[in-house]
């Protein structure tokens, strides 16, 4: 997969309107969220958040899972999902944005 591909991707979920057909769900979110940051990033080097920062803890667990996972793998991920996402949706402004991501 190409980092083109991924980060035509991350432009379309970053670009998902609130109130749209196209509802990635929580567990989604987190799945692009620790694609998203391994792939930018790299390990997650981080402290780990107290037990009351929820947010902050799952989304560090959530990294911390794809540890030693290689940017081409993170992409390929990253974009799978979402193009699986937009095929479940299957309206034509879905089908715009595969198109999108794999003329990248």
């Amino acid at each position: 997969m190409s980092e083109a591909k991924f980060n035509k991707a991350v432009e379309i979920i970053q670009a998902l309107p609130a109130d749209g057909a196209i509802k990635p769900t929580s567990d989604d979110q987190l799945y692009f969220y620790k694609y998203f940051k391994q792939a930018k990033v790299g390990n997650n080097e981080t402290e780990r958040p107290g037990m009351l920062n929820f947010t902050a803890k799952y989304k560090w667990e959530a990294w911390n899972s794809v540890k030693d996972v290689s940017k081409e793998e993170c992409y390929e991920k990253y974009v799978s999902k979402l193009i699986e996402i937009l095929t479940k949706v299957g309206d034509e402004e879905s089908k715009k944005l595969i198109a999108q991501i794999e003329a990248a």
